[in-house]
């Protein structure tokens, strides 16, 4: 700069202020989100979604959540970024570790002497229904080659479906954190997933062997038909029922079980206990787990509902 000149300083951008949500653009949000997802937004999830939401008006440029709400309403795509936007995605390695117990002690063993008796084959097929970025996914398939390995004739498949298009990419990726391997057995550890170095360090990866068993695709499950096709001997519909409403929830689990083989098993979260779900699904909790005080029922207790033998599979 030459002596004598005054220096020039560009102008302070503020950033721009978050618009109002009105109370009746929130119910029209909370009517097309219940509609096209199944998930409820109570009153107190307003402040959440004027936060989530705010991030795509800033990116498409838009002053006003009513501007937003015609656009999304006419606009597929941008109907999915806004659902990814409000889901809740949080998950991680052998979550509720009850569940994985369940399978391990019983589940497991009776599919072993089923199939050394004659009275089931050796493919087994497993399906994770809001899967989020996939490691309940991965967690099943870890144990699935474990239990039933391809040496021994097992044919094993994990099918991973969620709302997210976001989660599902990184999930297809099969790369985390690595704090997120505190979660796995280390026996598991060792077999299964690879650590980072060079630019990757801090990052872990699912090996081959268990990418290759794993697949996932976008579902919703409110909608009908079901891009999947049953049946599966596993399903894991676990943390989600919680955001949708009684009626949704018993058309889901109906749904649900409409995917299971003759008498395979429904697994929910520990808090989703529903009764009277389905004529087609009986709960198998009184038989499955030992008594409230055993480790294994730590944590609350497990959901588990089973198909009947009269039911016929879609």
């Amino acid at each position: 700069m030459a002596s004598g000149e005054t220096p020039v300083h560009s102008p302070l951008v503020l950033p721009k202020p978050i618009p109002d949500l009105a109370l009746e653009e929130f119910q029209l949000f909370q009517a097309l989100v219940l509609r096209e997802s199944g998930i409820h937004l109570g009153a107190k999830n307003r402040a959440m979604l004027v936060s989530r939401l705010w991030k795509r008006l800033r990116a498409l440029e838009l002053n006003s959540f009513s501007s937003y709400y015609r656009m999304v309403k006419t606009d597929p795509e941008e109907m999915v970024l806004m659902l990814d936007c409000i889901c809740t995605n949080e998950t991680h390695f052998f979550r509720e570790p009850a569940a994985f117990e369940c399978l391990r002690n019983h589940v497991f063993p009776e599919w072993v002497a089923n199939a050394d008796a004659g009275k089931r084959g050796k493919t087994i097929r497993v399906w994770t229904a809001a899967c989020s970025t996939g490691e309940e996914a991965y967690s099943l398939a870890m144990m699935l080659l474990t239990h039933f390995p391809p040496a021994a004739g097992w044919k094993t498949e994990v099918i991973g479906t969620d709302l997210s298009t976001k989660v599902l990419a990184r999930a297809s990726a099969a790369i985390w954190p690595a704090e997120k391997m505190a979660g796995v057995p280390l026996e598991h550890q060792r077999r299964f997933l690879l650590k980072g170095f060079g630019p990757d360090k801090g990052k872990i990866k699912a090996v081959e062997e268990l990418r290759q068993m794993v697949r996932f695709q976008r579902l919703n499950l409110t909608q009908e038909p079901y891009a999947v096709t049953g049946p599966f001997d596993l399903i894991f519909c676990r943390n989600v029922l919680i955001y949708f409403q009684w009626e949704t929830k018993i058309k889901v689990v109906d749904r649900l079980g409409k995917h299971l083989s003759r008498n395979g098993y429904l697994f929910l979260g520990h808090a989703e206990s529903l009764h009277g779900v389905s004529d087609k699904l009986q709960f198998v909790t009184p038989k499955v787990f030992p008594s409230p005080k055993s480790p294994m029922a730590r944590g609350g207790a497990l959901c588990i509902l089973q198909r009947r033998d009269n039911a016929v599979a879609e």
